[in-house]
């Protein structure tokens, strides 16, 4: 075990709940800290149920091809703790982490605060103290009360797409999940959200509203659509003609229009039509409708393809469903493991008319992996016990036929086992 990991684990004892959302705890911390998110580059937050992470990957995509040093702060980690913090650049080593870690801890003094708390203020502290140009901050659950909501004066915020998930925490219906990831709005900072359900943007209006903060709403401010052989952005400052996403899928579109709205409402000096383009074309996130070349693809047949895909909710479900026809020239299998306490029923539902065949999976070193079970019965009897990924990919060679493309999906815990297993880095 490293020195981070040893750190870690140690402040897991000081709070007794592993989300508990509220900023005081991290406010008391970041001001015996001297401060450190008063020191920092402009910011970007990103908030949104669905495409937040892959609106970050945009933005700090476009941001570097203008030349700019984009710090990262991301949520969960896929293989290393590391993957969270991104300094200019570049991932945080072990030892500037493990070394913020320790006095992070030394300062807070063993008094009560969640990990998340922790990684935020070991976040803001790393930011604080290596020069960049921007940057961009995703929330974890929620906004309101998220620990990422200490930064009380962003450059812009972003709002991608909302839908049901973490009801527990977040509330039972769209519009109180809305309130709560409305709640990154700042007064009279520019505030831009892509496509979402009408009684959404209801909410987010009226917060904004209430603020004085501009909103810039995908199909009334800005627009982004289709056109051959990429997209074509529109706003009040004119039109862009772009290559298509790096990231694939019809849903990044409406998560790269919200990167470029919400920079171009910023309005920084370096933004380029050119850093526009280039961004999108080479824009990378992990675990989002990636293919894998590794371990694990390499026990599929000479001709197949394996794909990775970490999304987990019903929206999730929606946005894979629109991929899966593009798909529509070979079989099509897919192996789903998920979370306990995920909704799968609502996340299968608008993928099962389109698989070949579905398999359920539990791999034995995934976090509160949801029993195969569990899913099976989700599927209304139409999956198959894996009951690991390897397993099922045996399986499906085992089956023969013409070459065909698996996608395995349902959780980012199930996607950082995968890329494990396959030797896939993350960096």
């Amino acid at each position: 075990m490293g020195r981070s990991e040893a750190i870690i684990d140690r402040l897991h004892s000081l709070h007794p709940k592993l989300i508990d959302l509220s900023l005081e705890r991290l406010q008391r911390l970041l001001a015996d800290l001297g401060h450190p998110e008063r020191q920092l580059p402009p910011v970007v937050h990103v908030a949104g149920t669905n495409g937040k992470g892959s609106t970050c990957a945009f933005l700090r995509a476009i941001a570097e091809a203008a030349g700019q040093r984009v710090h990262v702060y991301t949520s969960p980690h896929l293989v290393r703790f590391h993957e969270r913090f991104r300094l200019a650049g570049t991932l945080v080593t072990e030892d500037a982490l493990a070394e913020a870690l320790e006095e992070i801890e030394r300062v807070n003094a063993g008094q009560p605060i969640t990990v998340f708390e922790v990684t935020t203020a070991v976040g803001i502290l790393l930011f604080s103290r290596t020069p960049a140009d921007l940057l961009v901050l995703e929330v974890g659950l929620g906004g309101r009360f998220d620990a990422t909501n200490v930064v009380d004066r962003p450059a812009a915020c972003a709002i991608a797409s909302i839908s049901m998930d973490h009801m527990d925490f977040l509330g039972d219906s769209l519009a109180a999940i809305a309130g709560e990831k409305a709640g990154i709005i700042k007064p009279g900072i520019p505030v831009v959200t892509g496509r979402q359900a009408p009684e959404v943007l209801a909410v987010l209006q009226a917060e904004a509203d209430s603020l004085g903060a501009p909103i810039l709403g995908r199909d009334r401010d800005w627009s982004i659509e289709p056109a051959e052989p990429g997209l074509r952005y529109m706003d009040s400052l004119g039109t862009l003609h772009l290559p298509p996403p790096a990231l694939p899928g019809p849903h990044q579109a409406d998560n790269a229009g919200i990167a470029i709205a919400a920079l171009r409402a910023w309005n920084p000096h370096w933004l380029t039509d050119a850093a526009i383009a280039a961004g999108l074309s080479t824009a990378t996130w992990p675990a989002r409708l990636q293919r894998l070349h590794g371990a694990l693809a390499g026990l599929l047949p000479e001709g197949w393809e394996l794909w990775l895909d970490g999304g987990h909710n019903a929206g999730a479900g929606q946005a894979l469903a629109a991929q899966l026809p593009q798909w529509s020239d070979r079989p099509r299998h897919l192996v789903v493991g998920m979370k306990q306490g995920k909704q799968s029923h609502e996340f299968l539902r608008p993928l099962l008319p389109l698989a070949e065949s579905l398999w359920a999976v539990a791999e034995p070193g995934q976090h509160l992996a949801m029993p195969v079970q569990d899913i099976l019965a989700a599927s209304d009897g139409a999956a198959i016990p894996g009951p690991t990924v390897e397993a099922a990919l045996h399986a499906i060679a085992a089956r023969g036929g013409e070459p065909g493309r698996v996608l395995v999906c349902g959780s980012l815990y199930l996607a950082g086992e995968v890329l494990k297993a396959d030797g896939t880095a993350v960096d």
